[in-house]
């Protein structure tokens, strides 16, 4: 498959996209590419089995995406090195409101600022956020069952609807001068604003194991829907005990010869997840957790503890899902707003954080039900705020509101 692009670009050939039919991530990097009139080919990984080895057997890799430019390989959605490569610093401006995060919360908060005319930015590492890696979503009103990159899909259509600027870069930096807020990319691009909504969302925890960064996309993945595919006949086990990781575990039968699901304690997920796990045919650890992974060039093998009895188990798998829980994007924050001891936004009930003109949204706040629709909810939510306070701006201070505690 060609995307092809005016003849004016200045990459005319020679990027090759390996990717699989549902990876967000790989989606952002057409994006980017796009965006700078970069012609590209795309090939599907999860498809074409002697593709799949040709990008191993390239990068070292087994996951996706991979972009491979000449002697250039960058792996995963690396917007600073795509830019570097391909891209434009685009020139600074002034922005009534720079939202940070794509996910649910901040896509609905820029279509509400964007229908108040605000001159909005959203900058995110990928579009959809947590929301994008899930299999199916059967608690959306509107959709009976929906997956989790269609739904992104139809957010990202309804945003792209108006006149908002999407960066997708990672952030590096946030401060406030006076009544300016200054948000530094990671490439070092700064964008200046009236009012800010936090809306970074969650990512995935880590085992915290020797040789797990090591292993990260040889074997170790966070991203199921992305890397499954590449793992289509071969044993995996995946680490959880929530509705994600028994919904992993069960979508990840489809692909692998077997499945293993370890989790920590007893599960902790919807009923209904049991009864299709044990029809699907997953073998079940309970009270056990992953001490050990194996494996040079790639991931070989496992060792599962039994937290009750000691006793060692060696899985021999080639795939390691983890779906153990989210934490709060919020390191790079450094001291901005107010947090509390999970490391999420403190906020009152209207989105405020406790700094005048920076309002937050979402997973990454203290708001207790982690719901897509929630977030989505408190995202319009804080851009009413947002937009309130850029209308009465005078610059003046603004008294701080109490917060959740």
């Amino acid at each position: 498959m060609l995307n092809t692009v005016p003849e004016i670009s200045p990459f005319m050939a020679g990027v090759k996209v390996y990717t699989t039919e549902n990876c967000p991530y790989c989606r952002m990097v057409q994006a980017f590419l796009r965006k700078n009139d970069v012609e590209y080919e795309l090939v599907d990984v999860g498809k074409d089995r002697e593709a799949a080895r040709e990008m191993i057997e390239i990068s070292g890799q087994r996951g996706v995406p991979v972009t491979v430019f000449g002697d250039e390989v960058v792996v995963g959605f690396d917007p600073r090195k795509l830019r570097e490569l391909f891209g434009t610093p685009p020139e600074e401006t002034v922005h009534d409101v720079v939202i940070v995060g794509a996910g649910p919360a901040g896509l609905t908060a820029a279509v509400y600022c964007a229908r108040k005319l605000m001159k909005t930015v959203v900058i995110a590492e990928n579009i959809g956020g947590q929301a994008a890696w899930s299999w199916a979503i059967e608690n959306y009103m509107g959709f009976s069952t929906i997956s989790g990159e269609e739904l992104v899909r139809k957010f990202e259509e309804q945003v792209r609807g108006f006149d908002v600027h999407l960066e997708i870069e990672s952030v590096g930096e946030i401060r406030k001068e006076d009544d300016t807020i200054l948000v530094k990319t990671a490439s070092g691009i700064v964008y200046r604003s009236r009012t800010l909504i936090l809306a970074s969302g969650k990512e995935p925890r880590r085992l915290g194991l020797p040789d797990e960064d090591r292993l990260m996309g040889k074997g170790v993945s966070v991203c199921a829907i992305c890397d499954a595919p590449l793992y289509r006949d071969k044993p995996v086990a995946v680490v959880g005990g929530g509705n994600a990781a028994l919904q992993t575990a069960i979508e990840m039968t489809k692909f692998a010869s077997s499945v293993a699901l370890i989790a920590r304690r007893s599960l902790r997920c919807d009923e209904v997840y049991l009864e299709r796990a044990k029809e699907a045919g997953v073998q079940t650890f309970s009270h056990h957790e992953v001490t050990a992974l194996h494996g040079d060039a790639g991931l070989t093998g496992i060792t599962v503890r039994d937290r009750e009895t000691g006793e060692e188990t060696a899985l021999g798998v080639e795939g390691l899902f983890l779906a153990i829980g989210l934490a709060p994007n919020t390191g790079f924050l450094r001291n901005l707003v107010a947090l509390n001891e999970r490391g999420e936004i403190l906020i009152d009930e209207n989105g405020h954080t406790n700094v005048p003109g920076i309002f937050a949204a979402g997973d990454a706040t203290c708001v207790k039900a982690k719901q897509i629709i929630v977030a989505a909810g408190d995202g319009a939510k804080a851009a009413l705020e947002a937009h309130e306070y850029f209308e009465r701006f005078t610059g003046r201070p603004i008294e701080g509101r109490a917060v959740c505690v």
